[in-house]
């Protein structure tokens, strides 16, 4: 990876005396860091502070080292810019394109990838008008890293917590080692189909059946399958603005379909994204295009039951004697269905998200693989404190010999690299 020249904006929340660890770690892996504080974020931790980590001048003003254009300097040699903590003042005018301050210009001056980790209170966080600018940002190809759910200053708990500075550090070193995956990738030339996040059943227009997942790992492995040349499609169910930030990096088009930069026709892979949200939703996505996928990775979690009726009124309390009955159908099965009906040169790859029972992971594996029909099953173990909402994942596979054929632990990344090397392998 070598040094990399990458810009840290500091804006005015209390994490940001967090984000002097992350530069203390940016700076500790030998990259040229270069902090860009408001003049908010002063009043938490000093100049002083940020030029004694950063080894480098620190100013918050447009009109210091004017001879060298400071602010369009700083932006163009950036190899990376992120911003930890990005307040939702910060987020707003990112979203307006405002550049009152060096941070403001120095990004507008940048075609470098731009990071953010935003930190602000729940409410701020939920606001119509932060997420509408989250959207925006997310729409330009800026990457979210969290926030994430904890404690916030104040004694209140709830989303809008930045991210540890590790962890952000781990972002940033994930997306500075990334790189085209070249003409000679293993999966150049192929078409792969894969599926994230949770399926919504509506019970009425206010309500859904829903579950946990939140997309990560589907999103990792469509990303994994890109830097190994593949032309991914991914559709994406009901995921999470700061999950899909992970791919998106433009719109391709007015549908809403997104292209990353991960890859294009002269690099072999790339990702277009399309949308999903019930179970019917997801299976006309996949039917859709299973014919033309050389892979298929369904690692969304769906839904097996839905409403027999939806009701075309909100439920009310006062219109039941106290309790309410459901009454629920099965869904389609996809898995089952595509399998049913694969190509000879297709490879169909299913997901099994279990609960820890009598059985072992293997089993339940196997099992599962036999009645779907898929060539190849990835089990992993959920609970209340696994699987589902973590960064961590273990993936078990095992293939159409009821053999276990990996057996993969680590960061969801890590896992959905060992299950694409598990499916070239075939």
């Amino acid at each position: 990876m070598g040094t990399m020249f990458v810009v840290v904006g500091v804006t005015g929340g209390i994490a940001a005396y967090k984000a002097a660890q992350l530069v203390r770690l940016l700076v500790k892996d030998g990259h040229d860091v270069h902090v860009i504080p408001t003049d908010d974020a002063l009043r938490f931790v000093g100049l002083p502070t940020w030029e004694a980590l950063s080894r480098n001048t620190v100013t918050t003003s447009v009109h210091d080292d004017v001879a060298r254009v400071r602010h369009v300097a700083l932006g163009q040699q950036a190899d990376l810019i992120v911003i930890a903590p990005a307040t939702a003042n910060t987020i707003a005018k990112m979203a307006a394109g405002l550049a009152d301050d060096l941070l403001g210009t120095t990004l507008l001056a940048t075609t470098a990838p731009v990071m953010i980790a935003p930190a602000m209170h729940t409410e701020m966080w939920q606001h119509p008008a932060t997420q509408a600018n989250i959207d925006t940002l997310i729409s330009r190809g800026v990457h979210m890293i969290g926030p994430v759910s904890g404690e916030l200053t104040g004694g209140d708990t709830g989303p809008g917590r930045m991210m540890e500075p590790e962890q952000i550090h781990e972002a940033v070193t994930r997306e500075l080692r990334e790189e085209p995956a070249g003409p000679e990738g293993p999966a150049t030339g192929q078409r792969w189909l894969v599926t994230a996040g949770g399926t919504r059943e509506p019970l009425d227009p206010v309500r859904y059946i829903g579950n946990r997942s939140s997309g990560r790992q589907g999103v990792e492995v469509a990303l994994a399958a890109a830097r190994r040349g593949a032309d991914v499609t991914l559709v994406a169910v009901n995921l999470d603005p700061a999950v899909l930030a992970q791919v998106t990096r433009k719109h391709a088009s007015a549908a809403g379909d997104i292209r990353s930069r991960h890859g294009n026709a002269a690099h072999g892979g790339s990702v277009r994204v399309v949308r999903a949200s019930s179970t019917e939703e997801l299976r006309e996505a996949v039917i859709g295009r299973v014919r033309d996928a050389d892979v298929v990775v369904m690692a969304a979690a769906v839904s097996d039951y839905r409403m027999a009726e939806v009701a075309q009124e909100k439920l009310r309390k006062e219109d039941t004697d106290g309790t309410l009955t459901l009454r629920l159908v099965p869904t389609p099965d996809i898995l089952a269905e595509i399998s049913a009906s694969k190509g000879a040169d297709q490879t169909i790859v299913g997901f099994a998200a279990e609960t820890p029972g009598e059985a072992t992971l293997a089993e339940r594996a196997i099992r599962k693989r036999r009645r779907k029909g898929c060539d190849l099953l990835a089990a992993n173990e959920v609970g209340w404190e696994r699987g589902f909402e973590r960064d961590d994942n273990r993936l078990l596979i095992v293939d159409d010999r009821d053999e276990t054929v990996a057996d993969v632990v680590g960061s969801k990344r890590d896992t959905a690299e060992g299950l694409v090397a598990t499916i070239l392998a075939r």
